[in-house]
Order: C-alpha cells, then structure tokens, then sequence
C-alpha cells in the first residue's frame, strides 16, 4: 500500500521497480494517486472508502502487507486488518505510529526510493499472484457504466469521460464531497500529483482555489476541478480572483441540489435523510457574471465534447453537470454484497 509520502519523496519510479522485481500488487491511498499508473498490470487502484471494496479482497488474502510512505489517518488500519493477521512492514521518512491493528514485523526509516531500490536488489521475486485475477475484475467494475446514458448523469459516466478528455499529466482537484468518493474510487490517475483530494480534515471549498493554485504550479497543463454545487458556492467567488490573475481553468460541477456525502451518510447509518436540500442560482449565468464562460450538460452525451471544448477556450469555464446520487446507495448495497473474486 503507497501513502502519501511516495509522492512526497519523489518515489514514485522506485515504487514501480519494486513492485516490478518482487511481483507485488499496489494499492494507493487517495493521497498516493498515480504514484502507480493504474495502467499497469500490477496497479489495484484506490483504497480508502469506509466500506469493503473489491481491492479490500487483495488485503483480506495477504499473508503480509508492506506500507510505503502510509500515514494512518488515510486509511485507518482497523478497516483493512480487521483481525490483526497481517504482517505488517512499513518503509518511510519517519517512525511509524502504531495501535492495536498496526504492529510492525519490520520498520525501515530513510530514503523511501533508496530503501526499495536496495531490498528489491536482495529480494527475490515472487512466483505466481492472483492480482492480475484481482485487477480484472476492478478493471471491469470501473468501466461498467462507459455508455450508460442515463441522465442526469451516473457519477460513474462523469469518471469515465473525465478521464478520456484530460491528458496523462493534467491535473484534477477534488472538492469535498460526495464527488469525492467518486473521484477517489474511480480515477484512473496515470502520474502522481495528477489528482488531489483533500483528506483527513479535509474541508470543503477546496476545489476552485485548489484548480488555480495548480494551474500557477504547471501552467502548460489542464489544471480542472471537480466539485460539488455546495462546495463550489463556498468558494466561488475565487472565478473573479482567476480571471483577473488570466489562469485558465475548468470548474465542473456536480448538480444535485443536495448535500450529497451528508445525505448519504444519514441513508446509510438511518435510513433516511434530513435538512439537506438547498436551491442554486443559474450557474451558467453566475459564471458569466464574472466574465467566466459557462456551459451546462442537457444530456450524457454532451459532457465530453463540453469537456474538451471549455479546455480549448483556455479561460476559466465552468460547466453545470446534473448528476444522479442514488448510484450511492446503490454502491453500498452492493459492497454490502460483495464476495471477493479471489
């Protein structure tokens, strides 16, 4: 399992030489995103969602689980080892803190890259794995809904063609929300600092300051954020800051009316939902208020072209994308259900 500190530390190429020479399947924290490119055959994509997912299955089934760079508060280790089984060895910058569900059979502290260069140099690989069994069936359930055109739209579809209109090293910020298990779930991040998600205390409003502080850093790529209607209208007057500073960036925005993530926690934990409800203003013409352009999705198939044409007008463009939330319940029934494929 990859943290943070990968990225941090610059490890990622090292991270992928490990993997490679021991034959290890890789799973990344929200925070860790890309430190693998999810291309890779021995890439598992994301953990981090409160409920049992299918790479959850990979940590059920290991005999050891080795942490590069992991932080505790962004995956806790009382929900991946529940039953306090697992061999745990952790390799980062600093000591690692420990509780009852993380005791350390081994402890490396320095250089992550130099550390898993040198034990990929005595180690031997690994024959045989049941990842690539794993991966096939993540690989599958992310890419169920490429052509579901149901609208508004599945926050599944929004994913998907998110990822076939932004280039490898384009960069997407993830406001706090609803959105944001979406984002983290699915979002095939090639390269690391490629998709930044607020986590731990994270806080919404996050994603439009977030969006030009990125387009400053790297100003030859795409930098957009993907937010939800609350959390765009926490921070939205940041569209003036944008334009009189002349950083282009595109601001989607999930449209629901709702306070999503709230919403389907109370689902989840009562059954039923209250005070969670709110009424917007016309976002296009909010957006062109400030000078902004805006464009708003009238059906599923119109989101990706919009996509690549706000990214072409190279100004701040934001774009008003009617989303579905009962996929979220939908989704917890059904990791509620989930049998492992391995």
């Amino acid at each position: 399992m990859a943290g943070n500190g990968v990225v941090r530390a610059g490890a990622s190429e090292a991270l992928v030489r490990f993997a490679e020479k021991l034959n290890i399947p890789v799973a990344t924290t929200f925070m860790a995103k890309g430190s693998i490119p999810f291309s890779h055959d021995l890439s598992l994509g994301t953990v981090g969602l409160q409920a049992h997912d299918y790479i959850a299955c990979g940590f059920d089934r290991a005999d050891v689980v080795i942490c590069i760079g992991y932080d505790m508060i962004e995956y806790h280790p009382h929900l991946w080892n529940t039953e306090k089984a697992s061999q745990i060895v952790h390799i980062d910058m600093s000591p690692a803190e420990v509780d009852e569900h993380y005791i350390l059979e081994c402890g490396v502290v320095g250089d992550i890259a130099a550390a898993l260069d040198a034990i990929a140099a005595g180690a031997r690989t690994q024959s045989g794995s049941k990842a690539q069994a794993l991966r096939e069936t993540i690989v599958a359930e992310l890419t169920a809904h490429e052509s579901n055109a149901a609208f508004p739209m599945v926050p599944q579809r929004v994913i998907l063609d998110l990822r076939k209109a932004l280039q490898s090293d384009d960069i997407v910020v993830s406001d706090v929300g609803a959105h944001k298990m979406w984002v983290a779930r699915m979002y095939q991040a090639e390269r690391p600092n490629t998709c930044i998600i607020s986590n731990g205390f994270a806080a919404m409003g996050i994603g439009l300051p977030g969006a030009i502080a990125a387009k400053l850093a790297y100003p030859d790529r795409t930098a957009l954020t993907v937010t939800g209607d609350a959390g765009f209208l926490m921070n939205s007057q940041e569209i003036e800051t944008a334009l009189r500073i002349g950083v282009a960036i595109v601001i989607l925005v999930w449209n629901d009316s709702k306070y999503g993530l709230i919403k389907w926690h109370q689902d989840r934990r009562f059954g039923r939902d209250t005070q969670i409800e709110f009424n917007n203003p016309d976002l296009v013409r909010y957006a062109e208020s400030f000078g902004a352009k805006g464009y708003r999705v009238a059906s599923s198939d119109e989101l990706l072209p919009t996509l690549r044409q706000a990214i072409a007008d190279d100004t701040v463009v934001l774009i008003d994308c009617p989303v579905d939330y009962s996929e979220n319940m939908k989704l917890t029934e059904k990791l509620g259900d989930l049998v492992c494929p391995i």
